[in-house]
Protein backbone atom coordinates (compact mmCIF):
# COMPACT_ATOMS: atom_id res chain seq x y z
CA UNK A 1 0.00 0.00 0.00
CA UNK A 2 1.31 3.27 -1.13
CA UNK A 3 1.28 5.88 1.58
CA UNK A 4 2.91 9.35 2.10
CA UNK A 5 2.55 10.26 6.29
CA UNK A 6 3.39 13.83 7.21
CA UNK A 7 4.39 14.77 10.58
CA UNK A 8 5.97 17.88 12.44
CA UNK A 9 3.04 20.00 12.27
CA UNK A 10 2.07 22.38 15.24
CA UNK A 11 1.53 26.07 17.13
CA UNK A 12 3.75 28.24 16.99
CA UNK A 13 4.91 32.18 17.32
CA UNK A 14 5.71 34.27 14.45
CA UNK A 15 9.79 34.26 14.06
CA UNK A 16 9.64 30.60 14.79
CA UNK A 17 10.95 27.54 12.88
CA UNK A 18 9.33 24.14 12.02
CA UNK A 19 10.71 20.75 10.62
CA UNK A 20 8.11 19.14 8.69
CA UNK A 21 8.55 15.23 7.29
CA UNK A 22 6.98 13.03 5.14
CA UNK A 23 7.76 9.20 5.55
CA UNK A 24 6.79 7.24 2.07
CA UNK A 25 5.77 3.86 2.18
CA UNK A 26 4.96 1.26 -0.47
CA UNK A 27 6.86 2.61 -3.84
CA UNK A 28 10.26 3.32 -4.92
CA UNK A 29 9.79 7.36 -3.69
CA UNK A 30 13.08 7.76 -4.19
CA UNK A 31 12.45 7.49 -7.64
CA UNK A 32 10.31 10.60 -8.16
CA UNK A 33 10.17 13.95 -7.25
CA UNK A 34 8.49 15.33 -4.69
CA UNK A 35 6.60 18.35 -3.55
CA UNK A 36 5.05 20.05 -0.84
CA UNK A 37 1.85 22.04 -0.85
CA UNK A 38 -0.79 24.16 1.96
CA UNK A 39 -4.06 25.04 2.16
CA UNK A 40 -5.17 27.80 4.35
CA UNK A 41 -8.77 28.08 5.68
CA UNK A 42 -10.74 29.26 2.54
CA UNK A 43 -7.74 29.52 0.36
CA UNK A 44 -6.90 26.38 -3.03
CA UNK A 45 -3.81 24.38 -2.07
CA UNK A 46 -0.86 26.19 -3.16
CA UNK A 47 2.57 24.51 -4.39
CA UNK A 48 5.25 25.59 -1.18
CA UNK A 49 8.54 23.65 -2.51
CA UNK A 50 9.59 20.82 -4.81
CA UNK A 51 12.85 18.30 -5.38
CA UNK A 52 13.70 16.26 -8.06
CA UNK A 53 14.18 12.96 -7.29
CA UNK A 54 18.43 12.66 -6.92
CA UNK A 55 17.77 16.17 -4.56
CA UNK A 56 20.07 18.13 -7.08
CA UNK A 57 17.09 19.98 -8.12
CA UNK A 58 14.94 22.09 -5.82
CA UNK A 59 11.92 25.02 -6.92
CA UNK A 60 10.28 27.27 -4.23
CA UNK A 61 7.28 29.31 -4.25
CA UNK A 62 8.49 33.58 -4.10
CA UNK A 63 6.12 33.59 -1.02
CA UNK A 64 8.91 31.01 0.74
CA UNK A 65 11.40 31.60 -0.93
CA UNK A 66 14.59 32.20 1.51
CA UNK A 67 12.57 30.72 4.67
CA UNK A 68 11.96 27.31 3.74
CA UNK A 69 14.03 24.56 2.56
CA UNK A 70 13.18 21.35 0.84
CA UNK A 71 15.18 18.35 1.33
CA UNK A 72 15.22 14.50 1.24
CA UNK A 73 16.74 11.38 2.98
CA UNK A 74 16.85 8.65 0.20
CA UNK A 75 17.98 6.17 2.94
CA UNK A 76 15.05 6.52 5.23
CA UNK A 77 12.59 7.32 1.90
CA UNK A 78 11.64 10.95 3.87
CA UNK A 79 11.83 14.28 2.65
CA UNK A 80 11.50 17.38 4.71
CA UNK A 81 10.68 20.96 4.97
CA UNK A 82 12.81 23.28 7.17
CA UNK A 83 10.76 26.82 7.85
CA UNK A 84 12.30 29.42 9.04
CA UNK A 85 11.15 32.77 9.70
CA UNK A 86 7.70 31.68 10.30
CA UNK A 87 4.54 33.93 10.04
CA UNK A 88 0.73 34.24 10.36
CA UNK A 89 0.70 34.02 6.17
CA UNK A 90 2.04 30.55 6.84
CA UNK A 91 -0.45 28.82 8.38
CA UNK A 92 -2.33 26.04 6.80
CA UNK A 93 -2.51 22.44 6.40
CA UNK A 94 0.81 21.08 4.99
CA UNK A 95 0.97 17.90 2.34
CA UNK A 96 3.55 15.76 0.89
CA UNK A 97 3.21 14.75 -2.85
CA UNK A 98 4.64 12.44 -4.88
CA UNK A 99 5.07 13.26 -8.56
CA UNK A 100 3.48 10.81 -11.15
CA UNK A 101 6.55 10.76 -13.39
CA UNK A 102 9.76 9.02 -12.49
CA UNK A 103 13.21 10.22 -12.82
CA UNK A 104 12.02 13.49 -13.03
CA UNK A 105 14.64 16.46 -12.24
CA UNK A 106 11.42 19.02 -11.58
CA UNK A 107 8.64 18.76 -9.16
CA UNK A 108 6.53 21.81 -10.04
CA UNK A 109 3.72 23.52 -8.94
CA UNK A 110 0.98 21.76 -11.17
CA UNK A 111 -0.89 19.68 -8.15
CA UNK A 112 -2.19 17.35 -11.02
CA UNK A 113 1.13 16.18 -11.95
CA UNK A 114 1.52 14.73 -8.67
CA UNK A 115 -0.39 11.04 -7.68
CA UNK A 116 -0.03 10.38 -4.24
CA UNK A 117 -0.61 12.82 -1.62
CA UNK A 118 -0.18 12.47 2.32
CA UNK A 119 -3.07 13.51 4.78
CA UNK A 120 -1.72 16.95 5.50
CA UNK A 121 -0.28 18.18 9.08
CA UNK A 122 -1.43 21.88 10.51
CA UNK A 123 0.85 24.86 11.11
CA UNK A 124 -0.60 27.12 12.88
CA UNK A 125 1.77 30.63 13.58
CA UNK A 126 0.46 32.99 16.23
CA UNK A 127 1.06 36.93 15.51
Amino acid sequence: QVQLVESGGGLVQAGDSLRLSCATFGRTFNNYPMGWFRQAPGKEREFVAGISWSGGTTAYADSVKGRFTISRDAPKNTVHLQMNSLSPEDTAVYYCASHRTPWGTMAGPNAAQYDYWGQGTQVTVSS
